[in-house]
This record gives C-alpha cells, structure tokens and sequence, in this order.
C-alpha cells in the first residue's frame, strides 16, 4: 500500500489585544497589541508491504512499511509592550488598534525537518483464541531553525537532530466467542513543531504506556462494550507558555492514568448506541517547578460521560426518519498546571433530526439545547488568555448524498 499527503495552512491572526496580566486587587488587565502570521506546509508519503506464512502450526502476518515526512513552518510576531489597561468592572472601551505595520518586529522563526520512520510488526496466531502482537519502529529526524531577529528573538540558526527507537507489544486471549481479554505496552516519539518565546524548537515529546481490559459482545454480536485500564507517561509535553501565549514551553512529565467503559451497537432494530464514561487521574510527575508535581494536569476532568441514541424507521411510508438525543458531561477540571483555579463542569444536551432516503439523506442538529453557558476548554494561564467558552444553542443543517 502507498499514500501521499500535501497539506498547506495559512493563518494570519490580525492585531488583537493579548491580555497578557491581571491584578486582581484592582480587576484591571494588562493588554498588549499584537498580530502574528505564519505559513505551515507539510508532504507526507507511506508505503507498506503486508504478508501472510507459517511456520509449522503458528500464523504469521507481518508487515514492514517506511514513511516520510517534510514540514516547513515559517512564524512571525509583532507586539508592543506598551500596556493597554482595562478595568473589569468599570470598562471604558475605545482604544485605538494600530495598525500592523506600525507595530515592532517581536521575532519569528523559520523551520524545516525531515523525518524518516521504518518499522516492521508481526501478528501471531498461537491459537485460534491466543494472538500475540510485536512490532518496532525506527524514527530519525533533523530540523534546522533560523531565527528571524526582533526585540526577543535574536538572529541565529541551529539544527537539532534526534533519533528513537519505540518498541510495541501486545496480546489477546478469547476463553469464549463473546469475550476477549487483552493487554499492551508501546513507546511514542513526537517530534515537535513548537518554538519557545526565544525561537528554540522544543525537544521531542516522548512517551510509554499500557493498557489492559476485557471485550464483549451481546445480542449476537450487534452490541458491544469494552472496558479496560490505561496508563500512560510523556516527557517535553508542549504548554503554552504563561507569559507569552502566542509560544510554547515543555513541561517536564505528565502522566495519565484511568478507567475507560464504552458501549456502541444496535440494541433493537433501527434503535442504535454510543456511550462512554472515563475516569483520568493526571498529574504532573516531574517538573523544574518543584511546586507543580503532584498537580493535575489543566483541562482533564476526573469524570467524564457521554451517551448519544438515535432510532430510525424500518419499514412503512416514514421508512429512513430518525430521532436522536443525548448528552455530554464533563466534571470540573483544573485551569493551570499551579491549580490555582478551577473550571466548572458541564451537561449540555444535543438532538437530531434526519431522513435518509435512496443515497441521500436530509439532517438538522440541535447542539447545546438548553442554551447552557459553559466553559469548554481553559489556555492554562487565567492571566493570559483565560477560557474558552463552549458554544450556544445552534443549529445545523446538512444534505449529503452517497455515490
């Protein structure tokens, strides 16, 4: 098998005003104009060759396979440090926003890497109940940086090459049709495509992890549910950086670990499926801060659920309209590595509407229907940047056709 991907993103923030400080004894925030653009390009190509042989009663798959990837990102700030306050609870708005080309050049960054990866795994049937699974790969990777010179970033050029084997192993045992008992362990190499304040590429994220469980089947093999246990360890994590949002830092480790239920299928026929609960604990491990181990990890309830039905007409003049409801829930959550603050939970419910009929099919979706003000997701810094609030009742309507 071979594939080729090209991608290209362009972006271009504007001036915005980055509220980069806050004093909570006065509710004033610190804002500071800014504008950043940047250019990402990326040529991905894989190939793999898959094979099947025994050796005496023992079945083999095997599959070697190679893939390459190139990567050009071109950043560039502007930003002045000249602060622009505001005051929360009494605002006057009606600042002037400069122009961009009146803002000092911050810095930028101009960066390219080749990565190659070889790997090669065999999937082996013992018995027709016990599979073992082994396989390695190989990464290599050399990136070059050059600075784009500003008030920060100083002119310069370095090259970073890193290189990592990551081994993975696995095993499944079926004691009947309906259930299947498995456990695995892998290794991670990820390289990162994210540079510090000063223009340094960060050190590649790495990372181990197992997972074990149990899968099972019901009502003839129409539902199935899984439960199992994962954890799972990574160093270099990129975080955005508290002082300078519009960069990245490292966090040195950060582990996660848990419990995991999944149920999808077809309960009756047209009534179909899909529900999660997890259950994360994730803390930060090590860290040059020695305050923040021990803390969770910003953003990651501890408990989080999810259940989403729909039933759609079998047969009669109103064959092909469904229904569909549910809910997604997620517990409090940390806003920042220091725990300092926190950010509430949520429930929201969603509904649908659809028709399908030959190879089309007619929808309207109904998210968040109770209108509940929410917040999704936290920057990891309530100074710079804060929160990111979930979206308002919307609806959405969709036609699709197969061919």
């Amino acid at each position: 098998m071979n594939a080729f991907r090209y991608s290209s993103y362009d972006y271009d923030f504007n001036v915005v005003a980055l509220p980069l400080s806050f004093e909570e004894a006065t509710g004033t925030v610190n804002r500071f104009f800014a504008q950043q653009e940047g250019q990402d390009d990326n040529y991905t190509l894989q190939a793999n060759v898959v094979g099947e042989f025994a050796t005496g009663s023992i079945n083999h798959t095997l599959l070697f396979g190679a893939d390459y990837i190139h990567s050009a990102t071109n950043v560039f700030t502007v930003f002045d440090f000249t602060p622009q306050p505001l005051n929360l609870f009494n605002p006057v708005y009606g600042v002037a926003k400069p122009s961009e080309d009146t803002l000092p050049p911050f810095g930028g960054t101009d960066t390219t890497s080749n990565r190659w990866g070889f790997y090669v795994q065999d999937q082996i049937s013992l018995f027709e109940n016990l599979k073992l699974l082994a396989g390695i790969r190989y990464d290599t990777i050399e990136s070059k940086t050059v600075n784009l010179p500003g008030q920060v970033t100083q002119p310069g050029e370095t090259t970073q090459n890193d290189d990592a084997f990551t081994p993975r192993v696995g095993i499944l045992y079926q004691p009947s049709k309906a259930v299947s008992l498995y456990a695995s362990y892998s290794e991670s190499f990820t390289p990162n495509t994210t540079n510090t304040e000063t223009g340094q590429l960060l050190e590649p994220e790495r990372g181990k992890g197992y997972e074990f469980g149990v899968k099972t089947e019901f009502l003839d093999g129409k539902l199935f549910a899984t439960l199992a246990y994962f954890d799972i360890t990574k160093q270099n994590v990129p975080v955005t950086d508290p002082n300078f949002p519009l960069a990245s830092i490292a966090s040195g480790e950060q582990r996660s670990r848990g419990v995991e239920f999944d149920v999808a299928g077809e309960i009756l026929p047209g009534w179909k499926i899909i529900a999660n609960y997890a259950y994360i604990d994730a803390e930060v491990t090590a860290d040059t801060n020695p305050e923040l181990v021990g803390n969770r990890l910003y953003g990651v309830p501890k408990n989080s659920a999810s259940v989403w039905t729909t039933y759609e007409i079998q047969r009669g003049n109103l064959q092909g309209l469904g229904v569909g409801v549910g809910f997604n829930y997620v517990g409090e959550r940390q806003g920042n590595l220091a725990n300092s603050y926190q950010v509430n939970g949520y429930f929201i419910t969603n509904a649908a509407v659809f028709y399908r009929r030959y190879n089309w099919q007619f929808g309207l979706n109904f998210k968040n229907l109770t209108d509940v003000n929410y917040i999704e997701s936290s920057v990891g810094n309530l100074r710079s940047g804060g929160n990111n609030f979930g979206e308002p009742f919307t609806v959405i309507g969709s036609v699709s056709v197969q061919f």
